[in-house]
């Protein structure tokens, strides 16, 4: 018998640098069997080992093509969970730390979303199915995403939230959308709909605190939900940040309030942040409201060129669960498989895994 795996606390009082040259050596070690995907929000340590980076539509379409025998996700639970759905049975995925979830995704679960889904049905005396398109945000668990592939829905990221609303209005009149309110209003506000055909789900109340009469004239249901980080970002920050700076320009994550979106001058993913930012011309200035690791790897990246990048939040704002993957985890978890140990592996149960491809396939196919 081969020696036990190697348990994580012998690896809490290591280094960031000791953890580094550690994870270097099992890398070179495992060569083409690993894979590592790293999310934008990473904190550095982690993120300058990834072999490939992205938001969540990125890492989705490239864990889909990726070879490797093992991928190691640093990201938090639910990318994971894609990854294992999107890739071939023999292939595993790996989650450094399993406390890495989403308080997001925790905000809407498969039994509020079937009372709801009931509740509504019998709001529209029995038509939900051929009238409402469930559609769920990428940060979720998979069986939501299983349950918006039984019911003719879809999966979004904040990258193309736009197009999948509109697929999904080409087919039924209505849209739940769970669990990011933000999301869901600003982008339908973006495409016409105007906020009194909105109506907020509160899953802690009966018929989500709305009327018959609500659910039956609202165009799109919002799943009362949000994300910890972007909700830190309010109005007077950007007033503040434009009084000292009337020139400045602000971009900002669609996870962001209504009135943040409202009062700035771009909209869009991390990647689209990303790339919107490296494009920018020297001398400007720039008030970001979204994760802020990504923002400071923005700030270091562009100083260089003549672009000044700030963080919106006067408040540390950053993803503490995307926070728990760390070079300690990382270099547990690299150990133990050169060691031929397969630690916190993540695994779909299949039935889950095919429903939920479905909507899945769908997003891609119209997320190309």
């Amino acid at each position: 018998m081969g020696a036990p795996a190697l348990a994580i606390h012998q690896y809490a009082s290591l280094s960031d640098a000791e953890c580094d040259a550690r994870i270097r050596a099992a890398k070179e070690k495992l060569g083409n069997r690993l894979v590592i995907l790293g999310h934008h929000y990473q904190r550095e340590e982690v993120y300058r080992h990834a072999d490939l980076t992205g938001d969540s539509l990125k890492l989705a379409h490239l864990a889909a093509g990726v070879e490797a025998e093992f991928i190691v996700f640093c990201g938090v639970h639910f990318m994971a969970e894609v990854a294992d759905i999107v890739t071939k049975p023999e292939q595993i995925t790996i989650l450094p730390d399993m406390a890495a979830g989403c308080s997001m995704a925790d905000m809407a679960n498969l039994a509020d979303v079937e009372r709801a889904w009931r509740e509504i049905d019998a709001a529209l005396e029995g038509e939900a199915e051929a009238r409402v398109t469930p559609i769920t945000y990428i940060n979720s668990a998979a069986d939501l995403k299983a349950f918006c592939g039984r019911h003719g829905g879809i999966v979004c990221t904040s990258t193309n939230a736009p197009g999948i609303l509109e697929w999904a209005f080409e087919r039924r009149e209505k849209v739940l959308f769970f669990p990011d309110q933000h999301l869901g209003r600003n982008t339908a506000y973006k495409l016409g709909i105007p906020l009194d055909e909105m109506a907020v789900w509160d899953y802690d109340k009966p018929m989500g605190g709305l009327t018959a009469e609500q659910i039956r004239k609202a165009k799109v249901l919002l799943w009362k939900g949000f994300c910890s980080v972007h909700q830190m970002f309010r109005p007077e920050h950007i007033d503040q940040f434009r009084e000292k700076y009337p020139e400045a320009k602000i971009i900002s994550h669609p996870e962001c309030s209504f009135e943040v979106c409202q009062k700035s001058d771009y909209v869009g993913s991390t990647e689209y942040i990303q790339n919107h930012l490296r494009n920018a011309e020297p001398g400007t200035r720039w008030l970001v409201g979204t994760e802020l690791n990504l923002v400071n790897r923005l700030h270091n990246e562009m100083k260089e060129k003549g672009v000044h990048v700030h963080f919106m939040s006067p408040m540390v704002c950053m993803c503490s669960t995307m926070f728990r993957i760390d070079p300690q985890h990382l270099a547990w978890t690299l150990e133990n498989l050169v060691d031929g140990h397969v630690v916190n592996r993540i695994r779909v149960p299949q039935d889950v895994a095919e429903q939920a491809r479905i909507a899945l396939d769908r997003m891609l196919k119209i997320a190309k």
